[in-house]
């Protein structure tokens, strides 16, 4: 198996570099990227020796050279980031790159024939419908990587990942677990005050800053929602969420007949990654095991979407379809690095949101190019309110704003 993994200095990217070193003696690393930790890149290379090395620009290129001393060709540029993903003698893309930039790297694998290992939630979120339409088309596979994706995947008992593995007449329900985060205790008062720092205090899961900012607003189940859409063929009714604040059910199937499938394990992204790159065989290996002696309760609840507005807003995006769920993308994205560098608060994120769901009018999907626009749009909006807004809460209500039509279903 020859891998290009994009993202190799993030979180996933690290812990999939692991899991090759570790449970997959026969496979080859063939392509790694890296946007910074170039310190971090260069051991990579050094030691999984790949063909191609991809850094965004010529500055990064020279340095990443000087720290090497084994032989690699390293690229810039976005469209050579495509080319990565597209490569001659790549068996499956682990796409690991963090928001919208993961797109087109991910419609390039597919056009290529390649299968991918898909980490970048937002391509689905944005693109769902064209992406997915496309690997069936070319009978590309597209396996989740997202450890509630892989759970909802290994409750249906694939046998192959040949078929695809949408559309399963059984299924009465999804369910999709929760932590709720690091203020799912906190009332609505001392979550208006919380800092990046303490948002940054995932009580659970390892992961990077954008994901980890994403899963205390609850934003990223929102994401995860309409990613499960997509993947499952699913309609929103279909798929129920619940906070679940031990992290060991990483979600669960309802089936017709009333029966309920969970899928269970310790908080490790090692294993959604392992199942992705060598599933639906399973591989022994020496991560640590779940002992449900010591594991105590397992509670759920439902998520307060009064307190965290971003699942709100995203079961909305979810239900409208169209642009919507790329516009909203593009603002959070911008929201979450304002409030990651302190400049604006933690509800400012769901009310800028809100507020750009107001101002805009959706538009149906029926090439890339209409998702490029709406991120335009909504970059244009980002600009237009970060020089207005500066650590202020806005104090937008979502009734107010949303004003979409909620008769445009995204199918």
């Amino acid at each position: 198996m020859n891998i290009a993994l994009l993202g190799a200095t993030g979180s996933i990217g690290t812990q999939t570099l692991d899991v090759v070193r570790t449970c997959l003696p026969d496979a080859r690393i063939k392509v790694l990227t890296g946007y910074g930790k170039l310190t971090l890149l260069a051991e990579f290379v050094q030691e999984f020796s790949p063909e191609v090395v991809w850094v965004p620009d010529d500055i990064r290129a020279s340095k990443l050279a000087e720290m090497l001393t084994t032989k690699c060709e390293i690229v810039t540029g976005e469209d050579n980031l495509n080319a990565c993903a597209a490569l001659d003698g790549v068996d499956i893309v682990v796409n690991a790159l963090v928001g919208k930039a993961g797109l087109a790297p991910t419609l390039a694998a597919i056009e290529a024939g390649k299968n991918i290992a898909l980490a970048n939630k937002e391509s689905l979120v944005t693109a769902g419908g064209l992406i997915m339409s496309r690997a069936r088309e070319l009978g590309v596979r597209v396996v989740p990587i997202d450890s509630e994706h892989s759970a909802i995947l290994q409750c249906m008992t694939p046998t192959s990942f040949k078929d695809g593995f949408a559309g399963n007449p059984s299924v009465e329900k999804i369910i999709l677990t929760a932590s709720g985060g690091p203020f799912r205790t906190w009332p609505h008062e001392k979550i208006e005050k919380a800092t990046a720092a303490d948002a940054l205090r995932h009580p659970n899961w390892d992961m990077g800053a954008k994901i980890t900012i994403d899963s205390a607003t609850l934003m990223n189940k929102g994401l995860e929602l309409i990613e499960a859409m997509w993947l499952f063929d699913e309609p929103l009714c279909n798929i129920e969420i619940v906070v679940h604040p031990q992290s060991i059910i990483h979600s669960m199937v309802q089936f017709v007949d009333g029966s309920v499938i969970a899928q269970l394990g310790l908080p490790d992204m090692r294993l959604p990654i392992l199942y992705a790159l060598a599933g639906p065989k399973r591989v022994a290996n020496n991560f640590p095991r779940l002992d449900f002696l010591t594991a105590g309760a397992l509670t759920f609840e439902a998520p307060d979407t009064g307190r965290f507005p971003c699942l709100a807003l995203a079961q909305h995006a979810a239900q409208v379809g169209g642009t919507l769920p790329a516009v909203m993308n593009t603002v959070n994205e911008w929201a979450v690095g304002q409030f990651l560098q302190d400049k604006i608060g933690f509800y400012d994120i769901s009310a800028l949101i809100a507020e750009a769901f107001g101002s805009y009018t959706v538009q149906e999907v029926a090439a890339i190019a209409d998702i490029r626009e709406a991120e335009a749009w909504a970059s244009g909006y980002c600009n237009t309110r970060g020089r207005i807004c500066t650590k202020c809460f806005l104090g937008v209500g979502f009734d107010d704003l949303v004003k979409s039509d909620p008769n445009k279903i995204m199918r």
